[in-house]
């Protein structure tokens, strides 16, 4: 069976769910500040020719002024949709979308690579490919120096494990040629950057059909946090 990774620049998911997330930014401010995203669409054809189409929509981020009120705390709520849809000659009976955001303190989040050493629930290659890592950590309170960045997922599921346990899982597994997750209003705070913050979506989504398991991550537009 042949392992691929695929990257691509706009951000997108699938899966039923609601996720949690935050941001921050560098001064203090009074009023809330709106950001509309464009979000975006992409489709990529697997080698055994399953196709894969990943929107993102309705994203924004909404910073408001840290309950911290110094220049080192950020808040910020963020939105988005994102949808996933396999078809093409596959034998895909479904797949698992992994959501997230990187958060960087004066640290270039504009390419496919993540400069600055992102860290914390995803494990990142040379190419700007995204596999989330077993240890992950849904939701973000973070904490940054210059230089500094750090990945983290917005879904965080409760489910029985095989032994009826609970385990937590930051995807959505849906089973059939679609599926969906949908987060509002979800927020975080970054705290320590007494610099220029930014943030950026991403969505992992693996597929897995009878010939081949591939990894597709897509991207969201950078916006700043102050």
């Amino acid at each position: 069976m042949n392992i691929r990774k695929t990257v691509a620049r706009v951000a997108g998911v699938g899966a039923v769910a609601t996720a949690a997330l935050g941001l921050f930014s560098t001064g203090a401010a009074n009023a809330d500040t709106f950001i509309p995203l464009p979000g975006g669409e992409i489709t990529q054809t697997l080698s055994d020719g399953t196709v894969v189409t990943i929107k993102l929509v309705g994203e924004s981020a909404n910073i408001s002024g840290s309950m911290g009120a110094t220049p080192v705390h950020r808040n910020a709520w963020v939105s988005a949709s994102a949808q996933v849809q396999i078809s093409g000659d596959t034998s895909a009976t479904g797949g698992k979308i992994f959501p997230g955001y990187v958060v960087g303190c004066q640290v270039t989040i504009d390419g496919g690579n993540v400069n600055g050493g992102a860290s914390g629930g995803v494990s990142w290659d040379n190419s700007g490919n995204a596999t989330p890592s077993a240890s992950a950590n849904s939701g973000a309170n973070l904490t940054l120096g210059p230089g500094q960045a750090k990945s983290f997922y917005v879904l965080d599921q409760e489910v029985p494990d095989d032994y009826g346990n609970e385990s937590h899982k930051t995807r959505n597994k849906f089973t059939g040629n679609s599926g969906s997750v949908t987060w509002s209003d979800e927020t975080i705070g970054l705290n320590g950057c007494a610099g220029y913050a930014q943030a950026r979506s991403f969505v992992s989504v693996e597929v897995e059909t009878d010939n081949v398991i591939s990894w597709v991550t897509l991207w969201g537009q950078p916006f700043s946090l102050g």
